[in-house]
Formats: C-alpha cells, sequence, structure tokens
C-alpha cells in the first residue's frame, strides 16, 4: 500500500512543475490545435454555405445534399483517418480534410434552415423592390439566416476542437491530442494527460465566447427582438 501510495503521489493528475517545466511544448500544441480547427471550420463554411444556397434554390437537390453530408458525418473518424492516410499522408492534411468533412453536415443544416424561416412576405417584398435572386440572397435573405448560419459555426467549431485530438491517434497531427496520447504512452504521465485535456476544453469554452460575441455584434435586431 505505501508503494501505491508513493506512486500516485508522484504522478498527481495536475502539477505546476509540469506546467511550467513544459510551457512552450503545451503551447505549441495549443497553436497548433487552434491552427488545424480555424482552417477546418473556414473551408467547411466556404463549402457548406453555397451548397446551403444550392439547396435553398434547388429544393429537389435538398435531401440528397443533406443526406450525404449525413453519411460522411457517421463514417468513424479513425476509420476516416486511416482511409485518408495512404492517399494524404500523415500530415495536417488528412486531419483538416476529415474534420472538414464532419462540420459539413452541421453547418449546412442549420445554414438552410436559417434560409427557410426567411418569412415569405420579407422575399415578396424584396422582389417587388427590383432585387433579383443574387441580390436577394446577399442583401436579404444571408443576413436575416446569420443567427442560424452562426448557431451552425458554434456547433461547428466545438465539436471540431474535440475532433482534432482524434488526428494524433494515427500518426497525424493532433494538436493537444498529440500531448494527451503521449501522456498515455509515457508511462500513464497524469499530469500531462490532465493539463492537455483541460487546455483542449477551455479552447473550445474560449472559442465559443468569442462566436456568442460575434454572434450579438453581426445580429443586434435579435437582442431587440428580445428585449
Amino acid at each position: 500500500m505505501s508503494f501505491l501510495a508513493r506512486g500516485e503521489a508522484g504522478n498527481p493528475w495536475f502539477s505546476w512543475s509540469y506546467v511550467r517545466d513544459n510551457a512552450d511544448t503545451i503551447r505549441d500544441a495549443l497553436l497548433d490545435h487552434v491552427a488545424i480547427t480555424v482552417w477546418s471550420v473556414a473551408i467547411a463554411v466556404a463549402i457548406a454555405v453555397p451548397l446551403a444556397v444550392l439547396a435553398y434554390w434547388v429544393r429537389p437537390l435538398a435531401t440528397p445534399i443533406l443526406t450525404s453530408a449525413s453519411v460522411l458525418y457517421t463514417i468513424p473518424s479513425l476509420a476516416l483517418l486511416a482511409f485518408l492516410a495512404p492517399f494524404l499522408g500523415t500530415g495536417r492534411t488528412p486531419v483538416v480534410v476529415a474534420l472538414v468533412m464532419y462540420a459539413l453536415i452541421v453547418i449546412i443544416r442549420n445554414s438552410l434552415t436559417g434560409l427557410q424561416q426567411v418569412p415569405g412576405d420579407v422575399r415578396e417584398a424584396a422582389t417587388a423592390m427590383g432585387y433579383g435572386r443574387g441580390a436577394r440572397l446577399l442583401r436579404v435573405e444571408l443576413p436575416l439566416a446569420l443567427p442560424a448560419i452562426l448557431t451552425g459555426l458554434r456547433l461547428a467549431t466545438v465539436s471540431t476542437v474535440a475532433l482534432v485530438t482524434v488526428g494524433a491517434a494515427v500518426g497525424s497531427q493532433g494538436g493537444l491530442g498529440a500531448l494527451i496520447l503521449s501522456g498515455f504512452r509515457n508511462n500513464f504521465y497524469k499530469a500531462q494527460i490532465a493539463t492537455a485535456a483541460l487546455v483542449c476544453v477551455l479552447l473550445a469554452l474560449v472559442l465559443d465566447l468569442l462566436l456568442v460575441a460575434l454572434t450579438r455584434a453581426l445580429t443586434p435586431w435579435t437582442r431587440r427582438s428580445k428585449a
């Protein structure tokens, strides 16, 4: 019992000395995690919003687009990374590709829902004012759908932060996930595992709060309507 107690005392779940001695490593892993998350979500938005617009304009395409994105989301992350590795290597690229695929359905669904919820009389009024389809989309429909689009962006961002860690399991870049996996391999180094996991949770929380602030700044009319 005394040997086990000494082992537990020498391997705590949190250690300020570990954080201090490995601050540079933690920072580099955090920056890598942020970079992968931002790139993945940005690319997903660039693909998903046009697809949502296409599904909105051409209603028969809505079901195939949503179904295809849903099927991609159901593929297990490790299996998908293992499948992509022979074609894309084990660097950052396969991780970003996989994360983009997982984020698509969330952003597409929310964007399409937001567009479909634009009141019909608003669309008719915009058409009566001489707006064509493209101008009406950019000036009326997308701004009104923005709260739903940003909600999808928040959900995709938080889930992406969590999924980045999986990349480390197949030898790819995994940001903070690489530290977590290394901690398990390094004689179950609890301080390293817990610190990396805590930083990952805090990162998701910070990004979510930033997106909440962005949503409030870009959609002030939603606050007035609640008042």
